[in-house]
C-alpha cells in the first residue's frame, strides 16, 4: 500500500505544478487514449539522453540526461540534469521548477566510486536505480524491470479519467532493454 500511495504522488503532484490556465479548473475527461509507443522520443536533441517520463494528459516529456563540466567529466556532486521538452510548444526545453525538482521528477545521486552512482527518486526513493559505464565507457541508468537487469530508457504513466486533484491512474509501465539479451523489456504496475 506504501508503494501505491508513494507512485500516486510521483504522478499528483506534477499534474499540481505543471497545469496553467484553464487547464487548472477543468477535470482531466475521459477520452480515446493515445498509444505512448505514438509519443515523440527524445533523440540526438539530448545527446547525454539516459531516461524519460512521459505521461497523459499530453506529449511533455521530462528527460533526464547525463550532467557533465566543461572538461567532459560527469559532476560528482549532480551527475543527472533534469528539464521539460515541451512536444506540444515547438520541442523547446524548459527547466523544473522548484516544486517539480524537489517532490515530483528530481533525482538524489550518491556516489558509488569508479564513477557509478545510486539514483534516487525524490518521489518514490525506494527504487533504486544506478547510473554507470557500460564497457564502451558510455553511462546508462539501470534498474531492475520485471525481476530483469535492465538499462531503463522509459516511464509512462497511463491515466484515463479522474479529476486535477484525484486522476484516475490506470497504471505505471517501466520500459527497458535487457542487458543478458538486447530484448526490450516492460513492466506494468498497477496501483490497487
Amino acid at each position: 500500500m506504501k508503494y501505491v500511495i508513494s507512485i500516486f504522488l510521483f504522478i499528483a503532484i506534477p499534474f499540481i505544478v505543471s497545469f496553467k490556465g484553464v487547464e487548472n479548473r477543468e477535470s482531466i475527461s475521459t477520452r480515446n487514449l493515445a498509444d505512448p509507443d505514438t509519443f515523440p522520443v527524445p533523440g540526438r536533441e539530448v545527446p547525454g539522453l539516459l531516461f524519460y517520463i512521459q505521461r497523459d494528459p499530453n506529449t511533455n516529456t521530462i528527460v533526464y540526461e547525463l550532467n557533465k563540466d566543461g572538461q567532459g567529466r560527469v559532476r560528482e556532486k549532480d551527475p543527472v540534469s533534469t528539464f521539460w521538452i515541451r512536444y506540444p510548444e515547438g520541442g523547446g526545453r524548459k527547466d523544473l521548477n522548484y516544486l517539480q525538482r524537489k517532490f515530483a521528477y528530481g533525482i538524489n545521486s550518491k556516489s558509488m566510486g569508479n564513477g557509478d552512482f545510486e539514483l534516487r527518486s525524490v518521489a518514490y526513493s525506494k527504487l533504486p536505480l544506478y547510473l554507470r559505464r557500460d564497457q564502451k565507457n558510455q553511462y546508462h541508468v539501470y534498474a531492475d524491470i520485471g525481476s530483469r537487469k535492465c538499462i531503463l530508457s522509459r516511464v509512462f504513466i497511463r491515466i484515463d479519467g479522474g479529476t486535477f486533484w484525484s486522476p484516475n491512474v490506470l497504471y505505471i509501465e517501466l520500459k527497458g532493454v535487457e542487458i543478458a539479451t538486447g530484448k526490450i523489456i516492460t513492466q506494468r504496475i498497477k496501483p490497487s
